[in-house]
Parts: structure tokens; C-alpha cells; sequence
């Protein structure tokens, strides 16, 4: 059993991140991706404790806690995400009519929206999408949803906003080998002793991986992950999950011999006018957008049964049956050079069935991290470890004319 709110929270924690990092490892990666299980994972809780028989014994195995405990440990999940400075999280519930949803199953939703389905698809629609605009502030424009034949549907709002403790230098830049040869793209340079902190590699089911913890003025960072070359980027970043929940184990920089080969990574000893060692980091400003079906996935959200016609969703309503009809998410991610900020919208719908140098006195080291070529990113709650959102970087933003 779950032992109190705190307690809830943290098991929510674990469970949400590994749904998330299990996502990743299913998902394709021809172009750039962005994701949140964070989104997800209150919505299969609430169906899981408004269902029975087959669809909540999957949706169980999904969620990993019984469906009885799912409700609160959501509830605390998003209370914490609330609570986190630059983050936001909103549940909203539309029902039609004929829906007469089951007061218990309400009143474990917590604080969240209730409005009603007309059956006019542009004035559901209207509404829908204004309530994305409005708790995402205006980064989700649209709710992904087909309101077609829905009697209920069921959302979830999150994002994440936060600005560097120390600012990035903007400027721009060409690679001549990798992926983004030849392309002129927008780099951004930081630099300093704390950064030479925040570089670490690791050994991880991936191969080995550089990171770099890019430090928010809030609660939120964001870590950027680099693998070789050749390394699937699902993998990349299920070795960014394992590095966050302490699966795989980080090797800090002062452990390191010079010259050693890791993923972007260059490390070296200088003489320098001022003690200390220094890291820089050089990585490419990006916006990522994606669309999923998560009944592309279903055994993976526990939604296979869930769509079958059989009226498994009692506990939500026992005036119509109801069953899955879609389930998506639509999420973005933008990183420059003042701050990171990202969110997603996830909805399950159901229907029926240069100054003169200073003379060299020390001797320092300095690491220089260079993310030149595709690499994934976690936004994660510093406190918790909880992954806000994760993505894959494929393409740099371009330079403006």
C-alpha cells in the first residue's frame, strides 16, 4: 500500500519515468521527438479505477500499482509538478449528455475541469482547443482529438518552463562532418567552473553516453545526452532514464584521464592566469514537435481490451458502455538561448461500445562538450528526478535570415 501523500508521490515518480523511458525505446526517430509519460499517466490511472475485468488487470500491469492506489498517487503526481516554479499541470473531463458519469469516479479526479459535449463538432471542438491554448499557454494550439461519435473525453495539460541560470551565447555555426555537415545552424555557447561539474559520461545499456545537466533558475533542468555515432536514439534516451533514476551510474570529469574518448566530449589540462577548472558546453538552440497514438502502442499504455467493444468501463458510467476509441498526445519542446520551455496535451477520447591575455600561472583542466550532432534531452524536476518531458534532437534550428 501507498503510504501517504509523500509517499505516493515518490512511488508516482519511479512509475511515471519508467513508462516513459519503456515509450522511448517503441518510439521511431526519423526526425526530432518529444514526449511525456507525465501527461499519460494520470489518464490510465483514472480509467483503470473506473474499470473492471480484463481492462483493469492491463491497465494495472501498465501503470504498476494496483487500480484502487492509482487515483491518489496521480493526484500527488500532478500536485507535485504544480508545485514545481514554471511548471503546470491541469486534468479536464467532457462528457456528453446522455453520460452520467459516476459520482465516486469523479471525486477521485481532484482539482480539474468538467464541461459538457454538445455533439456540434466545431463548437466541441472550439472549446477544446481553447482549453489546450489556455493551460499550455499557447504552446499546444489544438487538442488532439477526433470528436467524432465521442461521448467523453478525458485530458491532461503539462508544461514545463524555465530560464538558464546563466545564459547561453548565441551564435552562428557550421560542423564539417556528422549529420549537420555543411549547415549553418544556430550554436549556443556556455561556459564556466560549474559547468566542468555538470559534464559526466557513463557506461550505459546505450554504450557510452556524454551528459551535461543544464541548470534552470527553478526546480527544472535540463539534461542533454549524447551517444556514439551509431547508437539508436531510443536508446540514447532509455541511457538518459537510466542515468536520472541512478540505473546507470555517472563518472564525474576529475575521474578522468585526459585525452580520453567519450561521446563530443574533449578533455585536456592548460595553463591558465586564474585557478580551477573550467567546462564548456556547445550544443544547437532546437523546437521539437510530435503527434502520438498511443494505441499504436496499446499493450504498452495497457489499452489493448480497452478499445474492444465490451462495456469494461462501469465505474466511469453505467448509463451508456463506453470503451477507448483514441487516445494521442501532442507535445513540443524549444530550447534557446535565455531558457528551455515545453508541453504537452494528451487526450483519451471514448465512445460508445578578446582582452591581452594574463600571464599562465596554473595548471587546469578543461572539458569541452560539443552536442554537433543528434542527441536526446530530459527536462527533470531537480528534487523528485521525476522526467517532465523527454525528446530526441534530429535537426538544429536554423539560422533566421
Amino acid at each position: 500500500m501507498i503510504d501517504g501523500r509523500r509517499g505516493a508521490a515518490v512511488q508516482a515518480v519511479g512509475l511515471v519515468n519508467g513508462l516513459g523511458a519503456r515509450w522511448g525505446r517503441e518510439l521511431a526517430f526519423e526526425a526530432g521527438q518529444v514526449w511525456t509519460a507525465v501527461g499519460v499517466w494520470p489518464l490510465l490511472a483514472m480509467l483503470a479505477a473506473g474499470a473492471d475485468g480484463p481492462v483493469r488487470a492491463e491497465l494495472e500491469r501498465a501503470l504498476g500499482v494496483p487500480a484502487e492506489e492509482a487515483p491518489a498517487a496521480a493526484r500527488e503526481l500532478l500536485a507535485l509538478v504544480r508545485r514545481t516554479p514554471g511548471c503546470a499541470a491541469a486534468l479536464g473531463l467532457w462528457t456528453a449528455q446522455q453520460v452520467e458519469v459516476e459520482p465516486g469516479w469523479l471525486g477521485q479526479l481532484g482539482p480539474s475541469l468538467w464541461g459538457r459535449l454538445t455533439g456540434g463538432t466545431d463548437t466541441d471542438r472550439a472549446v477544446l482547443d481553447q482549453w489546450a491554448k489556455e493551460q499550455t499557454g499557447g504552446l499546444i494550439q489544438r487538442m488532439p482529438v477526433d470528436l467524432t461519435e465521442v461521448l467523453l473525453v478525458l485530458a491532461s495539460a503539462v508544461t514545463v518552463r524555465t530560464r538558464w541560470a546563466k545564459r547561453f551565447v548565441p551564435s552562428r555555426f557550421r560542423v564539417l562532418e556528422g549529420p549537420w555537415s555543411w549547415r549553418e545552424f544556430v550554436k549556443l555557447e556556455v561556459s564556466g567552473p560549474e559547468l566542468f561539474e555538470r559534464i559526466s559520461v557513463s557506461e550505459t545499456s546505450a554504450g557510452p553516453v556524454t551528459e551535461v545537466r543544464v541548470v534552470g533558475d527553478g526546480e527544472v533542468d535540463v539534461h542533454l545526452v549524447l551517444g556514439e555515432p551509431d547508437a539508436a536514439p531510443g536508446a540514447v534516451v532509455a541511457a538518459g532514464f537510466e542515468l536520472v533514476s541512478g540505473e546507470s551510474w555517472r563518472m564525474p570529469l576529475k575521474g578522468l584521464s585526459d585525452g580520453e574518448s567519450w561521446p563530443g566530449l574533449e578533455l585536456d589540462s592548460v595553463d591558465s592566469a586564474v585557478p580551477g577548472n573550467t567546462g564548456t558546453l556547445r550544443t544547437a538552440g532546437f523546437a521539437v514537435r510530435a503527434e502520438h497514438d498511443l494505441l499504436a502502442a496499446a499493450e504498452l499504455f495497457g489499452l489493448r481490451t480497452a478499445t474492444a467493444h465490451e462495456d469494461w468501463f462501469r465505474g466511469i458510467s453505467r448509463s451508456l458502455p463506453l470503451k477507448v476509441s483514441g487516445a494521442r498526445q501532442a507535445a513540443v519542446a524549444e530550447f534557446s538561448a535565455e531558457g528551455f520551455k515545453g508541453g504537452a496535451v494528451t487526450a483519451v477520447s471514448m465512445r460508445r461500445g578578446g582582452a591581452m591575455p594574463a600571464p599562465k600561472r596554473f595548471r587546469v583542466r578543461r572539458a569541452a562538450a560539443r552536442f554537433d550532432r543528434p542527441f536526446a534531452f530530459l527536462a527533470v524536476h531537480r528534487a523528485s528526478g521525476l522526467v517532465l518531458l523527454a525528446g530526441w534532437v534530429a535537426e538544429p534550428a536554423a539560422t533566421t535570415a
